[in-house]
């Protein structure tokens, strides 16, 4: 199995499912309240897990009743929890708007998420010992770029979402493998709206990119190779929420195990399509034999 370290944020996803979203000053009805398991740190952990991958998490929850159901869904889904802090005072939550063409508006508010600042006592070791370190910007920057540098200084492979979208440190690209951006973060980070120009404007930072581009599937660029677009299985989304982390997920799976990149990504598509079909994000995430099946046929 392929060992991964997820170090990210963990939220209870708080979603109402609406015909159409509110704008701003408007009040909509709902049709459905759901709780569900998320965060991006969590979500590509379960994702991965699911995949197949050996998972562990870095990361925090809160202690309140959100936070021993966060723990009891990682670990459920096979995910370590050693490395998972319970701090004094509220989890985080994302609290989620769906509408019936599968779109989504989130706020998230950080919560125990915000006192993940540095790594702890062998939380570095535990970096050092996987095969991928998986990276988000829900936690505080300083231990995001820790993260990254322990992995960078014991050659193991960094793939980084850059979400939400902000201007990224030196010396976290640095120290970044793979930058794994979907199309608005690609030209947030760029100021370019063309995907491909702004793969190529990233390369300059980091030596591969692959920039997801929703229902059009996948780019993926490399330093000295000639861009590869992978497209996605064509579905019809119920909800598209943590698709980009089910996506990151079994591409660390797929990578981990020495797949070639476009079957990589194929892979990875698959398992992506197979969870904007359900509705929540961790709750929506596809198991292993799901996957092969989808990506066989």
């Amino acid at each position: 199995m392929t060992d991964i370290v997820v170090l990210g944020s963990t939220n209870m996803d708080l979603v109402a499912y609406v015909e159409k979203a509110p704008q701003r000053g408007e009040t909509v009805t709902g049709r459905e309240f759901r709780t569900i398991p998320g965060g991006k740190g969590a979500n590509q952990a379960i994702a991965a897990a699911r995949a197949g991958g050996a998972v562990s998490v870095i990361g925090a929850v809160g202690n309140d009743a959100f936070g021993s159901r966060l723990r009891s869904c990682l670990e459920t889904s096979g995910v370590d929890t050693g490395h998972l802090r319970t701090t004094e005072g509220p989890s985080g939550t994302a609290h989620i708007v769906v509408d019936d063409e599968g779109g989504n508006a989130i706020v998230v508010v950080p919560g125990a998420n915000g006192t993940v600042d540095h790594l702890l006592p062998g939380d570095e070791s535990l970096i050092a010992s996987a095969g991928s370190l998986l990276l988000q910007l829900e936690i505080p920057l300083a231990a995001v770029v820790a993260g990254a540098r322990a992995a960078r200084a014991h050659g193991v492979r960094t793939i980084l979402t850059p979400a939400p979208a902000r201007p990224l440190p030196p010396d976290l690209l640095d120290a970044t493998d793979l930058l794994l951006p979907n199309e608005h973060e690609a030209a947030a980070l760029t100021g370019l709206t063309d995907p491909r120009q702004a793969a190529t404007a990233l390369l300059e930072r980091v030596p591969e990119v692959v920039v997801t581009l929703g229902a059009a599937g996948s780019l993926y660029a490399a330093r000295g190779a000639e861009p590869l677009t992978v497209p996605a299985p064509r579905v019809t989304a119920v909800d598209s929420t943590g698709a980009g982390d089910t996506f990151a997920g079994a591409l660390a799976v797929a990578l981990g195990e020495g797949r070639p990149v476009r079957e990589a990504l194929e892979w990875a598509a698959a398992a992506a399509s197979l969870s904007v079909q359900r509705p929540g994000a961790s709750a929506s995430m596809p198991h292993r034999s799901e996957i092969e099946a989808r990506y066989a046929s």
